[in-house]
């Protein structure tokens, strides 16, 4: 098993940013590949970004590209995601999520092995 705790969420005005986090324990960090969904009220769970293992690899959605940027610390254990340019259709429960010696791309497509409980980001307008 694999435990995910995130944080960083909040409220903030749109063009403002929030740096989210994300803790892992369980398992060897580094097998895993690292994510971030989201989910809006009344919306599907949708992909947002992706990591491979070493950090070398990432995937974004297009909604974010430009504006937000992955990353991890596996010393940490944790994963990151820098939210820059906020906009109010960025509101949405944010989900990390790991999987287990995969591709990005397949985090993208076939979901994650796990998933933490989320983090709440508001962006007013």
């Amino acid at each position: 098993q694999v435990q995910l705790v995130e944080s960083g969420g909040g409220l903030v005005q749109a063009g403002g940013s929030l740096r989210l986090s994300c803790a892992a324990s369980g398992r060897t960090f580094s097998n895993y590949a690292m994510g971030w969904f989201r989910q809006a009220p009344g919306k599907e769970r949708e992909f947002v970004a992706a990591i491979s293992w070493s950090g070398g690899v990432t995937y974004y959605a297009d909604s974010v590209k430009g504006r937000f940027t992955i990353s991890r610390d596996n010393a940490k254990n944790t994963v990151y995601l820098q939210m820059n340019s906020l906009k109010p259709e960025d509101t949405a429960v944010y989900y990390c999520a790991a999987k287990f010696r995969t591709t990005v791309q397949a985090m993208r497509d076939k979901g994650p092995d796990y998933w933490g409980q989320g983090t709440q980001v508001t962006v007013s307008s």
